[in-house]
C-alpha cells in the first residue's frame, strides 16, 4: 500500500474484488483530520488484475501521478 497527503485528504493505494480471483486497481481517498470512511476510486477502469497484489501495485503507480484531491474528495490528476 502506497500513501500520499495532501492539504486535507491523505490517498492511498487499495483495491476493489470484482470477483474471486478478479481485481480492479483503486485510490482510496480520506479526510486528514475527520472521521469516516473512505471513497474508493477505480483506476485503470478497462484492466483487471488476477491477484490483489498486482492491483496494489498497479493503484501505486497510478498514485504517483495524482496530483492532488478537491474538496469534494475527487482525484486531480
Amino acid at each position: 500500500m502506497a500513501r500520499k497527503e495532501f492539504a486535507q485528504f491523505e490517498a492511498v493505494s487499495a483495491v476493489v474484488p470484482v470477483e474471486p480471483g478478479i481485481y480492479h486497481a483503486a485510490i482510496a481517498v480520506k479526510a486528514l483530520y475527520e472521521g469516516g470512511a473512505p471513497r474508493f476510486h477505480k483506476v485503470l477502469i478497462e484492466q483487471t488484475f488476477k491477484t490483489a497484489t498486482a492491483a496494489d501495485a498497479a493503484a501505486a503507480e497510478q498514485l504517483e501521478a495524482l496530483q492532488g484531491v478537491t474538496e469534494d474528495a475527487e482525484l486531480v490528476w
